[in-house]
């Protein structure tokens, strides 16, 4: 580790690697990687670059933001945004020749109209509410759609680049609401073809439905979690089964070591009170830096060889660990999650003691936590 006092330190050369077996997987179908929030926390342009690399022929983000930043740094990968509104910013995301998703006859209009002011043909993809209760348009408007896209694209504002929907139970591979979302959605691009649309791409399939469910994955896959190794189907698979590697390892210096006496309440509330003599130590690390604040008294690290839990409430800005007078310096490293191959919890181990997700784990690090990137891909050798 370098000096910095905390760091993410992502593996771009497991991004890569693990785009690949996910395009191995996809078997004919292409992959859009998915770099939204960025990156999963992971660093917008480097992963996308790392995945492109890896065999990704689409990238998607949420915001026309993110897709901006990408065309920005060079990236001319096709690029879906898929978060838009009322309001939104169409022209710029026109003008860089970004893919949008449209939801609605009303949202329709809007991409529409930035096309005719810009003079550019827009490329959209119609989305589908197949069953999330999410985004997408419900299957009782669905004709309607079909209609008036096809009516732009006569006009020549608008092409149907594509037709995609999501799963809501993809996480189950076995549940019932995934064979009857892929139906709703068969039916939909039948509707489609019908209306007169002849969308380039068609897909459907997440992280857990590319590695799980074949018969999810159309003409191209979405994976997000799954770039970066962590495993979508966790009670199923761990990332090794799945042939991934995570790429993300979270790691602190210790800032301070101190002994303390038995009785001696530790932090916040003194949730923490130590059983006997012991040291004490510091990390600068707390929920401002996207540590979870219920991982109070149970979020695992390992610190001075050992696997250990944060002691006591997590802080704004720093955690305290019960060292039990194991040696330690002021500088040592505590590492608090990455691959797992050295002994050190993961990402999932710590979704399981917060009782959240490891989306939200990896997604959560914060501004302040220093990125550094490893692996050829970071020295230009791919």
């Amino acid at each position: 580790m370098s000096e910095h006092l905390r760091e993410a330190v992502i593996d771009l050369d497991a991004v890569r690697d693990n785009t690949a077996e996910l395009t191995r997987r996809a078997n004919r179908a292409g992959v859009m990687a998915v770099v939204k929030a960025d990156a999963y926390g992971h660093g917008l342009v480097p992963c996308a670059r790392a995945a492109v690399s890896g065999g990704a022929t689409w990238l998607g983000v949420a915001l026309t933001e993110e897709a901006l930043a990408l065309r920005a740094a060079g990236l001319g990968t096709p690029i879906l945004a898929w978060l838009t509104g009322p309001g939104e910013d169409y022209r710029s995301a026109l003008e860089a020749s970004v893919d949008l998703s449209v939801n609605s006859a009303r949202g329709l209009q809007e991409v529409a109209a930035a096309a005719a002011a810009t003079g550019r043909t827009a490329r959209v993809h119609l989305k589908l509410d197949s069953g999330l209760g999410r985004a997408g348009c419900p299957a009782s408007g669905w004709a309607e759609l079909v209609e008036a896209a096809h009516r732009t694209e006569v006009d020549g504002t608008v092409t149907v680049t594509g037709v995609w929907s999501h799963l809501a139970y993809a996480d189950a591979p076995g549940h019932p609401t995934i064979d009857r979302q892929i139906a709703t959605y068969r039916d939909a691009l039948t509707v489609a073809e019908a209306g007169g649309l002849k969308p380039q791409v068609r897909h459907l399939a997440n992280s857990a439905a590319t590695l799980t469910r074949p018969d999810a994955l159309f003409d191209l896959t979405r994976p997000g979690l799954a770039v970066y190794g962590l495993s979508p189907v966790p009670s199923e698979a761990t990332p090794a089964e799945l042939g991934l590697q995570p790429a993300m390892s979270l790691q602190a210096r210790f800032t301070l070591v101190k002994e303390v006496p038995a009785g001696f309440g530790v932090s916040y509330q003194h949730q923490y009170v130590t059983s006997r003599a012991t040291s004490l130590g510091l990390l600068p690390v707390g929920y401002a830096d996207g540590i979870p604040r219920n991982a109070t008294n149970v979020g695992p690290l390992i610190a001075a060889g050992r696997r250990r839990t944060i002691a006591g409430t997590v802080c704004m800005d720093q955690v305290v660990v019960d060292l039990e007078r194991d040696q330690c310096e002021p500088g040592d490293v505590a590492v608090l999650f990455g691959p797992g191959d050295s002994g050190e919890p993961t990402a999932q181990d710590w979704a399981e003691a917060t009782a959240t997700i490891s989306y939200e784990i990896v997604t959560r690090i914060g501004p302040r936590v220093r990125r550094r990137y490893l692996g050829d891909l970071e020295h230009g050798r791919d």
